[in-house]
């Protein structure tokens, strides 16, 4: 990948003391038998808002590692090890993820687990395509169809055969989500409040269907969090950042991604690229409509689904937003997000109404 691609950030990082390459690095050699990883160089990938991603470079190439971001962590949250133990669980089941190197799970390298990983070729696409990339519609198209279709992939895997079976309760995901986000929602600070989502929640709460059988979750499934072959815009190579991977509802996962997607006659979603709400890319329905032909789920119940998504990234966004104000996010530049995430919890409110009022489209 170019530069350009992988959105690598100029930042003033202090690296020695959030990578610590004397000894990490000879750590990256002993896994790679490769003594040129004693000494590295590092760069930020700007896009991540959440767990911090660098290009780590030296004499024998490029590697991916990833650790949380500074500060104060939430209970449960940024688990490093946890996330790596799921792309390695998923090799060879059809899902295409990434070779993982290093997982220090201990925390006695950097004062908190890491990992490293292959760095997989190709484009991580977010606010524009590469030029000459996919410039027709069919190459977009084909792109949202990549897209799910690694997506029911993910949701075919059986847990238990790949040794994933532990990584959630496989009951109750839904109400275990709501109340999850509910809470961190009510430590978000108060520019990024949204009066509204408390009610979001109880509405929800009311009218919550009844799951499908658990399944393997990615959690923040989006085009940006892919890695696209830059000679098949078809083709997904990788699927990156699996911090939010759970076992849960797998119409869930789905919801999140369409609403991910984006829809020209929607809110704007706060902190996601919105490439593919631009002229040529085919609506959320086109997503929709393949997922459910190819896994037979039931579209009855989507409304609420989607109003769940809003709600769920609407607290998400105020964790994000709050950790920038707190100093925690490495030096990236803080974002005035409030007012779209009160959009995102009136958009949830409005596709409740839309569904009393008798859709079930």
């Amino acid at each position: 990948m170019t530069e350009a691609q992988t959105g690598r950030a100029e930042s003033s990082l202090d690296v020695a003391s959030l990578l610590r390459p004397d000894v990490v690095g000879p750590r990256i050699a002993e896994a790679t038998g490769d003594d040129a990883w004693t000494d590295f160089s590092a760069d930020l990938i700007a896009g991540g808002k959440s767990n911090l991603t660098f290009v780590i470079s030296s004499g024998a190439g490029e590697l991916i590692l990833r650790r949380p971001p500074t500060g104060k962590l939430l209970p449960s949250a940024h688990d490093m090890g946890r996330e790596a133990r799921i792309q390695q669980g998923l090799v060879g089941t059809g899902v295409p993820v990434a070779t993982i190197v290093l997982n220090e799970t201990s925390g006695d390298d950097l004062g908190v687990p890491y990992y490293v990983m292959e760095k997989v070729e190709g484009h991580v696409i977010r606010d524009e395509l590469p030029a000459g990339y996919a410039e027709s519609d069919d190459d977009k198209a084909a792109m949202a169809d990549a897209q799910i279709d690694a997506l029911v992939a993910l949701h075919a895997v059986d847990q238990e055969a790949v040794g994933l079976g532990d990584l959630g309760r496989p009951d109750g995901y839904l109400e275990r989500q709501l109340r999850r986000w509910l809470g961190q929602s009510e430590k978000a600070s108060e520019t990024v409040r949204a009066d509204r989502l408390p009610d979001l929640a109880r509405r929800l709460g009311e009218s919550m269907p009844q799951s499908p059988p658990s399944r393997i979750t990615h959690g923040d499934y989006r085009m940006d969090n892919c890695v696209v072959d830059p000679d098949d815009p078809g083709r997904i190579k990788a699927i990156l950042d699996w911090e939010l991977s759970t076992l849960g509802d797998p119409v869930a996962d789905l919801a999140q991604t369409v609403l991910y997607w984006g829809d020209r006659e929607g809110p704007e979603v706060p902190l996601i690229p919105h490439l593919t709400t631009e002229p040529g890319w085919p609506g959320p329905d086109r997503l929709l409509e393949r997922y459910c032909a190819a896994t037979g789920t039931d579209p009855a119940h989507m409304p609420w689904y989607l109003a769940f998504a809003s709600f769920k990234f609407a607290a998400i966004a105020q964790g994000v937003a709050t950790r920038f104000e707190a100093g925690d996010m490495a030096g990236q530049e803080a974002l005035d997000i409030g007012p779209q995430i009160r959009d995102l919890v009136d958009h949830g409110h409005a596709i409740l109404d839309s569904r009393s009022g008798g859709s079930n489209a």
